[in-house]
């Protein structure tokens, strides 16, 4: 009954304080903000840490935060203000949602959904870096989706911690380039090259992690193999539907989802997040492309098979029209 009573009394506080952020958020603007920390003096630190922690908690926007922190205590204090408070109500949010639903959903949740937490589960540690690095959901809501699951939380607070500094590096040194160019502060243009240096990286992450998750070619041989052994993969054919049922037609329990349809479709494969894809066109460029934004969307296991039906045909392994 106790346990039950705190539970309810989070869940108020919880509902009580986002149903305010949101009526009230006009009032919560950055130039109010930046006013009551500057009128802190010496406690200013403090007090900055912790409204930002307060706003992750209840869904205030935090790159707005994190521009005001790179604008208040510059690129280098800024940066470990920001990265300290981000992850702190990170694990705070995390560990709300464990305390109230993490019980509830493992008892309610099957199919797809089950599947799904079972494979972000499986990663650990890597998923959340990789969601921190490659932002695939709104940061507040990724806080506490995660608490759902049955990750560590020192795996999830460090990985968050060491994962989101490439991020808060570039958006901290943003808010302090905005501060300089408004005070006119020295060396802007070499200020300036660095701060897009720093957005460009940031910007480009998503296709290096990309390459980086993307599994290697997977040669015709162990393709057919795996097939023969019935194992649980999805084979994503990615040509067009004429190419599929044409002249040199397609494997046997392959799916198809042309490439140019993949962004708009992809819940329709997204049971296959964490488990092994293998993408297959008529030569190995279409599916190149298509494993390396599937790659990009968050799945973990991407392999392309080499050469694709054309190599196919060659062994004279059966097809299907």
């Amino acid at each position: 009954m106790k346990n039950k009573l705190i539970r309810l009394l989070i869940f108020v506080i919880m509902v009580a304080g986002i149903s305010l952020a949101i009526n009230y958020h006009h009032q919560l603007d950055i130039a109010s903000i930046q006013s009551w920390i500057t009128r802190a003096g010496s406690a200013a630190p403090l007090l900055f840490i912790f409204i930002y922690i307060t706003a992750t908690v209840f869904f205030f926007p935090a790159t707005l935060l994190t521009l005001l922190g790179g604008a208040l205590f510059g690129p280098v204090a800024g940066t470990f203000y920001n990265l300290t408070a981000a992850t702190t109500g990170s694990a705070l949010s995390f560990l709300i949602s464990r305390y109230l639903a993490a019980d509830w959903i493992e008892k309610k949740t099957g199919g797809k959904l089950k599947r799904l937490i079972n494979g972000v589960e499986k990663e650990g540690w890597r998923f959340v870096a990789f969601t921190r690095l490659v932002p695939l959901f709104p940061f507040n809501f990724l806080n506490y989706g995660l608490g759902l699951t049955k990750i560590k939380l020192t795996h999830f607070t460090l990985a968050s911690f060491i994962f989101m500094l490439p991020g808060a590096l570039a958006y901290t040194w943003l808010g302090y380039l905005g501060k300089e160019a408004a005070t006119g502060g020295e060396g802007m243009i070499q200020k300036m090259m660095l701060g897009i240096a720093l957005l460009a990286f940031v910007a480009f992450l998503p296709r290096i992690i990309g390459h980086l998750r993307e599994g290697k070619m997977l040669q015709l041989d162990a393709l057919k193999q795996r097939l023969d052994n019935g194992e649980d993969f999805l084979l994503l054919d990615v040509r067009t539907e004429k190419d599929f049922h044409g002249e040199q037609g397609h494997i046997a329990g392959a799916r198809l989802l042309p490439l140019d349809e993949l962004e708009d479709r992809l819940d329709e494969i997204n049971e296959y997040l964490e488990k092994p894809v293998v993408t297959i066109c008529r030569t190995d460029k279409k599916s190149c492309k298509a494993a390396l934004y599937l790659a990009e969307q968050g799945f973990a296991d991407v392999h392309v098979a080499a050469t694709g039906m054309t190599g196919w045909l060659k062994k004279h392994y059966p097809v299907e029209v």
